[in-house]
């Protein structure tokens, strides 16, 4: 299934997505919910982000060609960092460059929605607390990121989290293919089963860390290949199963 969560006639609505047609929902995908009868296209509604989470809880240099493009390597425990809801942004919406960021890059990733709290999840349990998976987008002011030596400046802009466009129930997640394109041209080219650390043991060790809450998202890394965005870029995030992420960079 295919969740999406947009607005038509000024009223924010979840659905399901088949083909071009959404079908409406009425009730909570976290807990219970119904299909009602009435229908929409796609194209005559605005998508919104999938979900709003109380936090995103990323995992940098988790593919190792990535590690060696950035020449920063971990094989202990996963890089952790959070960026803040405020980053985020839905498909089709725009990237603003901060005024003084010399440098925005792109990093495709494939992201989890979290479906129930989570805590001190038991080893082989971590599919219980999965609604599905998503598109993200972890938009970084590199120049920052290498001054800071720490992360969250640099991914924590606002817009610096496009998600979307849906939020897919029914894939393998340890085995899709993820794309990231620049104005139509292939950048980032991969699959997840490249990951270092794989999915389930990303939400059993972060639950051990912080309360996971119903809509958090966790976003597993990026493989090489990011790079600069120019002011009028279109970036696409492209995953198997799931759909395409579309958003542009614009001036601040």
């Amino acid at each position: 299934m295919k969740f999406i969560k947009f607005n038509y006639n000024e009223k924010e609505s979840y659905g399901l997505l088949e083909n071009d047609t959404i079908k409406f929902i009425d009730g909570d995908i976290f807990n219970t919910y119904i299909v009602t009868g009435q229908t929409v296209k796609m194209n005559d509604v605005k998508i919104l982000p999938p979900t709003n989470p109380s936090k995103i809880v990323c995992v940098g240099l988790n593919y190792l060609d990535h590690q060696k493009e950035m020449n920063e390597f971990t094989d202990q425990f996963p890089k952790l960092f959070i960026k803040p809801n405020t980053c985020i942004i839905g498909d089709n919406d725009n990237i603003i460059s901060p005024i003084g960021v010399e440098r925005v890059d792109f990093e495709g990733e494939l992201a989890v929605v979290i479906k129930k709290t989570a805590k001190n999840i038991a080893k082989g349990s971590a599919r219980d607390y999965i609604l599905g998976y998503t598109c993200l987008n972890d938009v970084t002011a590199r120049e920052i990121q290498k001054l800071d030596g720490q992360w969250t400046r640099a991914k924590s802009f606002d817009t610096f989290a496009p998600v979307g466009p849906v939020i897919e129930t029914d894939i393998d997640p340890n085995n899709v293919l993820l794309k990231t394109l620049v104005n139509g041209k292939l950048k980032q080219n991969a699959n997840t089963n490249l990951l270092i650390w794989n999915i389930d043991f990303l939400i059993e060790e972060i639950s051990k860390i912080m309360t996971l809450l119903p809509g958090d998202i966790i976003t597993t890394g990026t493989p090489s290949g990011c790079g600069k965005l120019e002011i009028g870029d279109k970036v696409e995030v492209v995953i198997e199963g799931i759909g395409t992420l579309t958003n542009y960079l614009v001036g601040g």
